[in-house]
């Protein structure tokens, strides 16, 4: 498992992760909805993920959601690279009712972020809209992936998030299967 503690006058972070686990999860950033998508990606990905966030959310919760990205984005980056022998692309569409969503993951080791057809206001309780992109951002930058995430239908938010970031796991958990055919998973031969 890849640790991290990361430290700042904002959040207190501490996580580990297995990228080829069973979706076990230990998740808490004292913010319910966010601790629910992230026990989400976990499941689905089929990844291991313990965290602790201790965040200024009596300030609000955008510190912790963009610290945690950052977070598991360098636990990505960390495992992933130098990638060899796995997938390397993967892609998903999930649908959650009403909600469809779809992502596509380049594991490029070069950082972009598509996010396209979302609402930008609102709230899920007390959870922010606007701060699912501000994570996506941060992982896709820390992690070094290329991830398109785009809203192809949907009202109710809590659909719409819930069916991003499980979306994302899949498309992840696809990317990183393992394939001993390819070894470089690149014409340049290095990622």
């Amino acid at each position: 498992m890849a640790n991290i503690s990361r430290k700042t006058n904002e959040t207190d972070i501490n996580a580990k992760i297995n990228l080829y686990g069973s979706g076990i999860c230990n998740i808490s950033t004292k913010i319910g909805f966010f601790d629910h998508m992230l026990q989400s990606f976990a499941k689905h990905a089929l990844i291991d993920l313990e965290l602790a966030c201790d965040g200024d959310i009596y300030v609000d919760f955008h510190h912790s959601v963009e610290d945690v990205g950052i977070v598991i984005g360098s636990l990505l980056k960390q495992e992933i690279y130098p990638a060899s022998g796995i997938e390397r692309f993967g892609d998903s569409v999930v649908v959650m009712d009403e909600a469809a969503v779809s992502c596509a993951i380049d594991l490029s080791n070069r950082a972009f972020l598509v996010y396209e057809n979302f609402s930008q206001s609102g709230k899920v309780g007390e959870f922010d809209v606007e701060l699912v992109e501000e994570f996506f951002r941060a992982v896709a930058s820390n992690a070094n992936i290329t991830l398109h995430l785009s809203k192809i239908r949907g009202k109710n938010a809590h659909h719409i998030i819930e069916a991003t970031f499980k979306a994302f796991a899949v498309a992840l958990r696809r990317a990183i299967a393992k394939n001993e055919r390819v070894l470089t998973p690149s014409t340049k031969g290095v990622l």
